[in-house]
């Protein structure tokens, strides 16, 4: 028999989303910011510039650099994908499209792995709902497949997810990595192949991907929540010892593959004790997770009594916990926060789903208000903004745009258009059939969550895709710098630029980069002005004459200083 669970569920409670609706709600979440867009600065251009490197031999394969600099990730998978995707490509295809390809599979990916491993969390026996006196209670494979659905909406309903999963950055592969290794160390005690598969994948991917501590971490842990686990028969004993051990062998596999290829690195930063510090993470947590973060607790709350039981955990909390404890962890610890928070959402998504059948009618109606309030607000900003860059009026609105994005000049485009007004249309017929009166399902509470997380993201890509990329890509100032030119040079010669920079004069600017050098001849230096200020070089005076400043359009923060090399006497 099972244990009491605090979820009680009928039968006709578990009614599967339509794979075919379903289907199509991921394509359109995935493909908006992949497509018709410029690299963005800075991590998405620095990424790009490394795999156009390695795909035209200017760089080692198992140590890429860029202008001698070497990735401030230390990873080589997500670097090689884009690499040979260009390489593969025809010649009519981009290379900053042709290297999304892999990046778009990878989201794909861990959509998919996000709602296995949600699926086969949902079979364990500890998670089933109480059974029925008379009969009625939700069968298992129904009911694991609506909390599945549940799951795979709490992801996309995550406000962090957007941005980051759509970057050709070491990020998002990451992501993918660990949503396999939740799949396959999920669904491990119900087969073999597959699950082994994916999380040999997975961890190792992981650790090839600059994060081998999550994956010696994750490894570790989730060998020991197998081993412990109580939800398999008492006569398992020896089955559970020898998935343990698997676990172990690959996590320390992974590590040995990462220390040959050189791929550790202490990047510990303890957060400093001020309340700004503490706040600013605050913050992070309460946006980047939200909605899965309320639910998740919610799930540790009802579900606390089988959480650990006997001493031993339960396994469908346990992973989940452990993985989403990790990757919070790794945020409070290390200065990419962001990107280390990205890698809880899977599991984090995965404890939302647990809340799901103990979500009370009212918490579930204001959920729902909450949702269509918050994202319906938000479409009607787009939508007032987009009008005002395209006529003027509200006046107010235009007028912003003009002052933070100076020189922007929008222009119509109709299928983008009409690929909001489309979605846009769809969430109306959402919220309609939200409200409605029909059969209930427990994963209802996030079908607006999603919906409208997927309607903002697609919208901005759409509507306002011009606009974000005048001010998030480096278009404008390398197109400005190469006007100050005249006529491209040879080579230009670079003093203290990003890495993002470099692989833009490279990529927009067809310019040949060079570090600043007495041997070189470069008729052209471009100086990062932060540079001068913290590094002490000085420009020579007697080579070089400064000729003009050059600002990103949208980013105060960001100048450039040109110089030209002086004429030598009697040339």
């Amino acid at each position: 028999m099972n244990q009491p669970t605090p979820a009680i569920v009928a039968q006709g409670a578990v009614h599967r989303l339509p794979r075919i609706a379903l289907l199509l709600f991921c394509l359109a979440y995935v493909l908006p910011g992949f497509l018709g867009r410029e690299p963005w600065k800075s991590a998405d251009m620095a990424a790009f510039g490394y795999m156009a490197e390695l795909a035209r031999g200017g760089t080692a394969w198992f140590s890429p650099q860029l202008l001698g600099l070497p990735a401030e990730v230390d990873a080589l998978l997500p670097y090689w994908f884009g690499a040979w995707a260009m390489q593969l490509a025809p010649a009519w295809v981009a290379p900053d499209f042709a290297a999304r390809i892999p990046f778009i599979l990878l989201l794909t990916l861990t959509l998919f792995a996000t709602w296995y491993g949600t699926y086969y969390l949902a079979r364990s026996p500890e998670a089933q709902p109480v059974a029925f006196a008379f009969g009625g209670e939700a069968l298992p494979p129904d009911y694991a497949r609506a909390m599945a659905d549940g799951g795979l909406l709490a992801f996309i309903a995550c406000l962090g997810l957007a941005q980051l999963s759509h970057e050709t950055t070491p990020a998002l592969a990451q992501l993918c990595f660990t949503a396999l290794a939740f799949f396959g160390l999920a669904a491990l005690p119900y087969s073999t192949v597959t699950p082994a598969i994916s999380g040999i994948i997975g961890l190792t991917g992981l650790a090839l991907s600059g994060a081998p501590t999550m994956a010696l971490l994750f490894g570790t842990g989730s060998a020991v929540i197998h081993l412990l686990d109580r939800s398999s028969a008492p006569d398992a004993t020896r089955l559970k010892a020898f998935r343990a051990s698997g676990i172990a062998l690959v996590t320390i596999l992974a590590a040995l593959l990462a220390s040959m290829l050189d791929l550790w690195r202490w990047r510990i930063e303890l957060p400093e004790a001020s309340w700004t510090e503490w706040r600013s993470m605050g913050r992070l947590l309460l946006w980047f997770t939200w909605p899965a973060w309320p639910l998740a607790l919610w799930t540790l709350w009802r579900w606390r009594r089988q959480l650990i039981r006997g001493g031993t955990p339960s396994r469908h909390l346990a992973l989940p916990l452990w993985f989403a404890g990790v990757a919070v962890g790794a945020t409070l610890t290390t200065a990419s926060g962001e990107r280390s928070l990205l890698l809880a959402l899977p599991a984090l998504a995965a404890l939302a789903a647990f809340a799901l059948p103990t979500l009370r009618r009212s918490v579930a109606a204001l959920v729902d208000w909450f949702t269509l309030i918050f994202f319906s607000g938000c479409a009607f900003i787009i939508w007032v903004v987009w009008i005002a860059m395209q006529t003027g009026v509200p006046k107010q609105p235009a007028a912003n745009v003009a002052r933070l994005v100076p020189g922007f000049e929008h222009s119509f485009s109709f299928a983008p258009f009409l690929i909001a007004l489309a979605a846009t249309l769809a969430w109306t017929w959402l919220v309609k059939w939200r409200v409605g009166r029909h059969r209930t399902a427990i994963w209802k509470s996030l079908v607006l969550p999603a919906g409208g997380a997927a309607l903002c993201w697609l919208l901005l890509m759409t509507l306002w895709l011009p606009l974000l990329d005048f001010a998030r890509s480096y278009v404008p100032l390398v197109r400005r710098t190469l006007i100050v030119m005249q006529q491209p040079p040879r080579c230009v010669e670079a003093y203290g630029l990003s890495r993002g920079q470099i692989a833009a004069f490279q990529f927009h600017g067809d310019l040949v980069m060079r570090p600043m050098d007495s041997k070189n001849s470069c008729p052209w230096l471009i100086v990062d002005k932060d540079a001068i200020k913290i590094l002490p070089v000085k420009i020579d005076e007697t080579q070089w004459s400064f000729h003009s400043a050059m600002r990103h359009p949208s980013d105060r923060n960001e100048d450039l200083l040109v110089y030209k090399r002086k004429a030598k006497p009697g040339s």
